[in-house]
């Protein structure tokens, strides 16, 4: 059987590219265990300290008025918001946005964003509520109460990592400025929705969403630039004379 041997260049070229993908993968991790410790950090500030504070007071106490002034329209309309951040409608919203992009761009940077997005937020997500001990409000909850810390709100982080990064590729490859801009203004305004109906609902304290809206847009800043430094080895080699 005939083999194929790579010249130095070659090899060279194969070494670079390697380096190229592992340098970056390598400090995503990094900043993921980094914003893992931050994030307990706050969690054991939200449970120890403001809990018992003037501030927790204060937030128990918005609970309560919003749980006392709910009727049935805002408890329609705060349980379409709160699907937007559901873990199902996302994974499957981020499985199709995967899916077309590869299939419309014909490279991998753009899935890869949305993968690492959500992976990486989901995963300091669950070892947070696992490490945190934060009862939920003591107000009727609209949805189910699942066993995790009430720190931080897994829907509003989740939505936001989501449609954030489906915003950073819209403006990346959208030419039309008021598109951009609906990405953008979208890309805001579900994960504040989102976690408004959240609180509304009595799922979550108010620096629940705000720790949310922390680890989303941390973890969202931090694999934009962790797959864009890995890109270049992942995008497949243009044409000779292509512009």
């Amino acid at each position: 059987m005939q083999t194929t041997r790579r010249g130095p260049a070659q090899v060279r070229r194969a070494g670079v590219a390697e380096g190229g993908v592992r340098r970056p993968a390598a400090r995503l991790l990094a900043w993921w265990a980094v914003l893992l410790v931050v994030m307990l950090a706050l969690g054991w500030l939200a449970s120890r300290v403001v809990t018992r504070s003037e501030l927790g007071h204060a937030e128990t106490e918005v609970s309560t008025e919003l749980a006392s002034d709910r009727t049935p329209a805002w408890n329609d309309a705060t349980r379409i918001l709160t699907l937007f951040g559901d873990t199902l409608p996302v994974i499957l919203v981020g499985l199709v946005a995967a899916t077309v992009a590869r299939v419309v761009l014909h490279r991998w940077r753009e899935p890869a964003l949305i993968a690492a997005a959500l992976l990486g937020e989901v995963t300091i997500f669950l070892l947070v509520t696992l490490l945190i001990e934060r009862n939920r409000p003591p107000v009727p909850k609209l949805d189910d109460s699942p066993p995790t810390s009430s720190f931080p709100s897994g829907h509003t982080a989740a939505a936001l990592v989501l449609y954030g990064s489906l915003a950073v590729i819209a403006w990346s490859r959208l030419r039309s400025v008021p598109a951009r801009a609906l990405a953008a203004v979208l890309a805001v305004a579900l994960p504040l929705l989102v976690g408004a109906a959240r609180v509304y609902r009595g799922m979550h304290f108010v620096t629940d969403v705000l720790g949310g809206l922390v680890l989303g847009a941390a973890w969202l800043a931090a694999a934009v630039h962790g797959v864009g430094r890995a890109a270049p080895s992942t995008d497949p080699p243009r044409a000779r004379g292509a512009a």
